[in-house]
């Protein structure tokens, strides 16, 4: 008799629900039941908020493991929304373990096998007067052949991309966040919000992407327990922070201008992920990888427009002087 209820998730989970219940304690097994249960979650609060319906896909990879890929396009209230979790495991192809290497320079140049567990969304709205919010929580472990040893660390972050800027809604979505990271540490706000300004900041464009939010990787101190408990607080907060956003501006009313800003914007949004995320990377580099899941993130409709610049003194002017200048929002 299991005792892992399913009902609230989008799907089976991707690991044998016997295995899962005989692992309660075990670090993969924890956060696989909690990403499960934030897309759930999450997922159910945007059907209503967008009166639509995910498509649910699970799918499989011969390497090891799987995901479920729940996406809702051409709704209502969102053009475009995404809510993925994935767990696979395999071995690391040379690419994908390069790129780690840069960060991990301790991992040796033999065989990598690796486990990773993570949820991902990207949500883009239809309004303009809705933002676009991407939230990602994950976890990594890599045994090292030569050496016997187990690396393992959590990543992720949440973060809001408005095109119209209303700074009680920013503020709103930030004090979320914080709350979220006080309840274990007073200095982890200010540190992972500093961490994704700097992260999700187009180094071509000399512009951030968004309004930023929290973000942080590679983090294993003081250990597993600790960590995934501040990762769940993070991962809870996503909800709060976001859907009384969409549901105070949804219905809106918006201007042609103030939608083709939006889709120069998404274009933004394309250049970030293509060339700088890492996590679109990883993906890329992973055999047997599901590129429809993995290129989820990409809005529906973008533009890319020659040499645009904002009219001094417009609310595009003013929301750009915020992306040329991240600020602090409490």
């Amino acid at each position: 008799m299991t005792h892992i209820d399913t009902s609230a998730f989008m799907a089976c989970p991707v690991t044998e629900i016997a295995k899962l219940d005989g692992s309660m304690e075990n670090i993969k097994t924890r956060m696989e039941l909690l990403i499960m249960r934030i897309q759930g979650e999450m997922c159910r609060a945007l059907e209503d908020a967008d009166g639509g319906k995910f498509v649910v896909e699970k799918w499989s990879r011969s390497e090891g493991g799987g995901g479920i890929t729940c996406v809702m396009q051409d709704s209502t209230v969102f053009e475009k929304a995404g809510v993925n979790v994935s767990v696979v495991s395999g071995v690391l192809p040379p690419a994908a373990a390069q790129q780690m290497r840069v960060r991990h320079k301790e991992l040796s140049e033999g065989n990598l096998h690796f486990f990773a567990a993570g949820i991902s969304s990207v949500l883009h709205p239809r309004n303009p007067n809705v933002p676009t919010l991407h939230f990602n929580y994950r976890y990594f472990e890599v045994d090292d052949s030569s050496t016997g040893k187990k690396h393992w660390w959590f990543g992720g972050g949440t973060d809001l991309t408005p095109y119209i800027l209303v700074e009680e809604d920013v503020v709103y979505f930030h004090t979320q966040l914080k709350l979220a990271c006080d309840r274990h540490g007073n200095d982890f706000y200010s540190k992972y919000k500093k961490w994704c300004d700097e992260y999700f900041f187009i180094t071509h464009r000399g512009e951030a992407r968004g309004v930023g939010g929290i973000f942080f990787d590679d983090l294993d101190t003081p250990n597993h327990d600790e960590i995934f408990k501040f990762v769940t607080s993070c991962a809870e907060s996503v909800k709060p922070s976001y859907i009384p956003i969409v549901l105070k501006n949804k219905d809106l009313d918006y201007s042609d201008a103030d939608r083709q800003w939006q889709l120069l914007r998404r274009g933004r949004y394309v250049e970030f992920n293509l060339i700088y995320d890492r996590g679109t990377k990883f993906g890329l580099f992973t055999p047997d990888a599901r590129i429809e899941s993995i290129l989820m993130s990409l809005p529906l409709i973008a533009r890319w427009e020659y040499c645009h610049k904002p009219s001094p003194g417009s609310k595009e002017a003013k929301i750009m002087e915020v992306f040329v200048n991240p600020r602090d929002w409490i």
